[in-house]
């Protein structure tokens, strides 16, 4: 059994910063790709940024330069760094894992978490 745990979301003025944590647990020998996802009311959930394992990164267009992703490996968790936060970042922010190697050898798919609230006032 995998299972996402996410914290750090809360209520910050705009041009604040909060940082997002999401730990990986359960039989996992190595994670490929982590990201985080938000879903604003009335809107479809959207990739804000991912790494691989390699610690490649991607992000959508409306973050960059004010977003950082980062991973640690050994403690299987990814973080998000949320910098010059605006009213449109407000959303629920959601850690995925798109594939991972079990400890059995076996390999793991679209994992998430449960979500944590991000709202950003004007």
């Amino acid at each position: 059994q995998v299972q996402l745990v996410e914290s750090g979301g809360g209520l910050v003025q705009a041009g604040g910063s909060l940082r997002l944590s999401c730990a990986a647990s359960g039989s996992i020998f190595s994670i490929y790709t982590m990201g985080w996802y938000r879903q604003a009311p009335g809107k479809q959930r959207e990739l804000v940024a991912d790494i691989t394992n390699t610690f490649s990164t991607d992000y959508a267009d409306s973050v960059k330069g004010r977003f950082t992703i980062s991973r640690d490996n050994a403690k299987n968790t990814v973080y998000l760094q949320m910098n010059s936060l605006k009213p449109e970042d407000t959303a629920v922010y959601y850690c995925n894992v798109n594939r991972l190697l079990k400890k059995d050898y076996s390999f793991g798919y679209d994992y998430w978490g449960q979500g944590t609230q991000v709202t950003v006032s004007s």
